[in-house]
């Protein structure tokens, strides 16, 4: 039966005891001295106490200062400051007035370096890198997008909507450039007998039509002799939806991304919302589940600006696009064939097209629908076709990340990522075919920029060990790499300077909220311009955990996991262990960053004084080691994860003392879905958990992560039986709390609804049901984050020291 749970004594008395944490160290005989303590309700509590983390930051025009954003304390609201980049302790908030001068994030520069567009306040500028000079070049221009240099790098082009647009700087004048609508061409007439037969017999309604016929051609023969005017409109007709469009630096070429007018939806759930400021309940319309919204077919089309002449790209060059490879499991299932070509979509966004620098090349993303392939092709402008130069499948699923791709300065050589070798690597492509890896390695590279020159490729890279990321260079003429960052494997991205010379780095560590330093781009002494933390939250010495290899016992690479536990283990004595699982599954919570489980971290503390020890798993899924690792779960969802918990409790058992009969488990999400998995597949291993807006049944999430991982559930019923925790409730045992927020759009509350009544109907005893009116996916009140950690401290304390 549902049973809830009592607030004792007990419980006051400790929401009111002070939390001595341990010192920092990766030696576990060192001592920890607490100096300040902590409770549950500081740990809950809104994170302002901590201080805010370093948001968004960018270079101002010189390189000499850098800009970032900073939430206010105890508002919502962020201000603007800048810092010297050169030297720490200048900062300062901008005031309102300063802000016409300064920058933004959203830069794009020239390839000589010596002018960038800025789109700032939804407004296009441009800056003189020389000078500094800052021209405005639109006002309430509507919402622009795809701002880039044109080929003389004197003119800047942009979208807005459809409709593309020009700007000269040695003119100073903004003019259309090309203009596409998915309509009927007002002049086109369709064939009808009838019609025609009235303009064969009727003279006068002949002649009138030659009159406008006429005059439309020498209007339109005038345009075109007339440089002044804005191009005439490209119809492509009613069948349709235009996506996106791409317009070549040389203003001869535009690509159209399309897809169906009206696409399927399936059957969109209802979410009721019990507490609101109406007092009436209220509904609103949430996703469709996985398998009723698949993603449709998107086609190109390349326009000839100079000709108008629109022509279809066919995809039936790609290689292996007849081949279905779900086709035997069609078969098993008594579902009729796929017909014709796969369907694919342009790349994982609908936004994966790249032009040269000159407009002479064009590169394309495609993604098959059924996720198992991923393409790069060029395109032949003059013959309208495409020319694959790489396919990556996986008979899993394709990586929906590190898909980064482009053309170096030459205009010739295409560079991409990719993960063939097993980890996802950095690779160039000449104009003669060529290929080469310019990184390799049981480690993954992303988030690539290159230098004006060509040269040098900068990027995020893991190298030393999967859970410490820093800066990497790399030289395109011999492949050398060499980390240019030493932050203590926290660096979490960077920003080139405008003349490369430096990088700007967001960086963390475990109680360091991400804070931002400059240093040379060859690699240097950081300067380290921000340390945003309260002094409360400074003083405190946390327990730093210590990351460790924990051996499979299942032929897979060592499961890395942050390790919580006394400086000192009591001679003899067995611990209550807690294992902590991280949500989204492809996700890396192990790593020498700030986490995003930062109150969960403060929870283990918390937990290790009372007496536990904590344990935190990178499992199989987790991004960051590679893509067997992330595809290991594919048609068995928490299956090789619960093999690495497992293995992770023997460990536990054998190495750090704890206890094999007061074992716990916990987590959200894709944690609170593994915490199911545990209990119900592992009962005499896990004697309680509490799974936090969890997932109960797999047939009821979206498509787009989903159909990745277990196909869909016409295709392959097997691997969402087999997956969804809720084939496995008969086998409950131990103890389970279930917390989870009413008007979550991401895990459906109806999942843990579901979960409920089928525990009520097999008569299962010792769980319980939390239900979080007001919060969503992600809970945001402090006193919602207190009652859903206070119960799960209360599970532990009844259940894993007796």
């Amino acid at each position: 039966m549902m049973r809830l749970p009592l607030l004792t004594a007990a419980l006051s008395a400790f929401c009111t005891l002070a939390l001595p944490a341990g010192a920092a160290t990766a030696n576990p005989d060192t001592a920890n001295t607490a100096t300040t303590p902590i409770t549950l309700d500081q740990a809950m509590a809104n994170p302002d106490w901590i201080g805010p983390a370093v948001e968004t930051a960018w270079w101002q025009w010189d390189g000499k200062e850098v800009i970032y954003k900073q939430k206010r304390d105890g508002s919502q609201l962020r201000d603007t400051w800048r810092a010297d980049a050169g030297k720490a302790g200048r900062n300062r908030r901008v005031d309102d007035a300063e802000l016409a001068k300064l920058d933004s994030p959203n830069v794009v520069y020239d390839q000589k370096r010596s002018h960038a567009i800025v789109l700032r306040n939804g407004d296009l500028f441009e800056r003189d890198l020389n000078n500094g000079a800052l021209v405005q070049i639109t006002r309430n221009a509507g919402k622009i997008a795809a701002m880039q240099y044109a080929k003389d790098e004197r003119s800047v082009q942009f979208r807005v909507g459809d409709d593309w647009f020009g700007w000269s700087r040695t003119e100073r004048l903004l003019a259309p450039l090309a203009s596409v609508r998915a309509a009927k061409d007002p002049s086109a007439q369709e064939a009808d007998a009838l019609r025609d037969m009235q303009l064969r017999l009727i003279a006068t309604l002949k002649r009138q039509k030659d009159e406008r016929d006429a005059a439309r051609a020498r209007a339109e023969e005038e345009r075109r002799a007339d440089p002044t005017r804005a191009p005439a409109t490209i119809y492509l007709g009613d069948k349709l939806a235009i996506l996106n469009s791409h317009l070549s630096p040389d203003g001869r070429w535009l690509l159209v991304v399309t897809g169906p007018k009206d696409p399927d939806g399936g059957r969109v759930g209802k979410m009721p919302r019990y507490v609101t400021e109406s007092g009436y309940e209220e509904f609103s319309d949430e996703r469709t589940r996985v398998g009723r919204n698949s993603p449709r077919a998107q086609a190109l089309k390349l326009v000839n600006l100079a000709t108008r002449e629109v022509k279809d790209l066919s995809l039936d060059v790609l290689p292996g696009i007849a081949t279905d490879p779900l086709a035997a499991m069609r078969a098993a299932q008594k579902l009729e064939p796929l017909k014709g070509k796969r369907p694919v979509t342009i790349g994982f966004n609908g936004d994966a097209v790249v032009w040269s620098p000159n407009g002479a090349n064009l590169a394309v993303m495609l993604r098959a629908v059924d996720n198992k392939d991923r393409w790069i092709a060029t395109v032949d402008l003059p013959r309208a076709a495409l020319q694959p130069v790489h396919r990556l499948s996986d008979e899993a699923w394709v990586n929906y990340d590190n898909n980064e791709f482009g053309w170096l300065p030459d205009s010739a050589t295409l560079w991409y990522l990719s993960e063939e070798s097993g980890y996802s690597h950095l690779y160039t492509r000449d104009a003669g075919g060529g290929v080469r890896a310019l990184t390799s390695g049981k480690w993954e590279a992303s988030d690539v920029a290159w230098s004006a020159d060509g040269q040098t490729a900068w990027m995020m890279c893991n190298r030393a060990t999967p859970v410490a990321y820093e800066v990497c260079a790399v030289s395109a003429r011999d492949g050398a790499t060499r980390e240019v960052s030493s932050l203590g494997g926290g660096v979490e991205d960077f920003r080139l300077s405008p003349d490369q010379r430096k990088l700007l780095v967001h960086y963390s560590a475990s109680y360091l909220p991400a804070q931002i330093a400059t240093l040379p781009s060859t690699g240097g002494t950081a300067v380290k311009l921000t340390d945003t933390r309260s002094a409360d939250f400074k003083a405190r010495d946390w327990i730093q955990p210590q990351y460790v290899p924990v051996p499979s016992t299942h032929g897979a690479d060592p499961v890395w996991a942050k390790l919580y536990r006394p400086a000192q283990l009591e001679a003899g004595k067995k611990y209550p262990v807690v294992m902590f699982v991280h949500g989204a599954g492809y996700l890396q919570n192990v790593s020498h960053r700030y986490s995003v489980y930062f109150r969960e971290q403060m929870f283990h503390n918390l937990l290790v004084q009372k007496g536990y020890v904590v344990l935190d798993m990178d499992y199989r899924a987790s991004k960051g080691y590679g893509a067997k690792w992330r595809s290991a779960i594919y048609r068995q969802m928490g299956h090789p994860e619960l093999e690495d918990y497992l293995d992770g409790v023997n460990w536990m058992v054998a190495n750090q003392q704890g206890d094999a009969q007061n074992v716990g488990i916990y987590g959200g999400s894709y944690g609170g879905f593994m915490t199911f998995m545990g209990l119900l597949r592992a009962p005499e291993v896990f004697k309680s958990g509490a799974a936090l807006r969890p997932v109960s049944d797999w047939t009821s999430y979206n498509h787009d992560y989903t159909a990745n991982i277990l196909n869909t559930p016409d295709v392959d019923p097997e691997a969402y039986k087999v997956s969804s925790p809720i084939e496995y409730a008969q086998n409950l045992k131990g103890h389970l709390l279930i917390a989870h927020g009413m008007v979550d759009d991401n895990v459906l509350f109806q999942d843990s609804v579901r979960m409920a009544q089928r525990l009520i109907e097999l008569k299962k005893d010792n769980w319980e049901l939390a239900p979080y009116p007001m919060e969503r996916h992600s809970f945001v009140q402090p006193e919602s984050w207190y009652d859903e950690y206070r119960r799960i401290y209360q599970l532990f304390e009844r259940t894993l020291k007796h």
